[in-house]
C-alpha cells in the first residue's frame, strides 16, 4: 500500500513538472510571436513611408525636369526665376498621416497586430488622401476666385 502511494505521488510530480514546462514553452512562444508581430508592424509602416517618399521624390524630379525644359525654351533673353521647393500637397500629407494613424489604431484594436496594422494603414491612407483632396480642391477654388 505504501509503495502504491509513493509511486502515485512520484508519477503526479513528474506529470505536473512536464505540464509546467509545456506552459513555460507556450509563454515563451507567445512572447516571441508578439515580438515578431510588432516587428512586422514596424516594417509595414516603414514600407508605406518609403513608398510615399519615393513617389514624392519622383514628382520632384519630374517638376525639376519640366522647369529646366521651360528655362531652355525661354532662351537667354528671359529672366531666370529661382525654383522654390514645392511642399507636399494636402492629399499626400493626409495619406501619410492617415496611414500612420490607421496602422497604430489597427495594431491596438486587432488581436492580430500585423493584420490590424495593415488594414488600418490602408483604410487610414484612403481616408487621409480623400480628406486632403477635399482641402486641395477647396484651396484651388479659392485661388480661382
Amino acid at each position: 500500500m505504501m509503495k502504491l502511494l509513493v509511486s502515485t505521488c512520484l508519477i503526479a510530480a513528474i506529470l505536473s513538472g512536464c505540464n509546467s514546462n509545456q506552459k513555460t514553452q507556450e509563454t515563451a512562444f507567445k512572447a516571441q510571436q508578439k515580438t515578431i508581430d510588432s516587428m512586422k508592424v514596424v516594417i509595414e509602416k516603414q514600407a508605406i513611408v518609403d513608398s510615399m517618399n519615393a513617389v514624392m521624390a519622383e514628382r520632384e524630379k519630374e517638376e525639376i525636369r519640366e522647369e529646366k525644359q521651360q528655362i531652355a525654351e525661354a532662351g537667354n533673353n528671359a529672366t531666370v526665376t529661382t525654383a522654390k521647393k514645392k511642399k507636399w500637397n494636402h492629399t499626400a500629407k493626409g495619406a501619410v498621416v492617415g496611414a500612420g494613424t490607421g496602422a497604430i489604431t489597427g495594431a491596438i484594436v486587432n488581436k492580430k497586430r500585423g493584420e490590424g496594422a495593415l488594414i488600418g494603414s490602408l483604410i487610414g491612407a484612403g481616408v487621409g488622401a480623400g480628406t486632403g483632396a477635399i482641402v486641395d480642391n477647396s484651396k484651388k477654388k479659392k485661388e480661382k476666385q
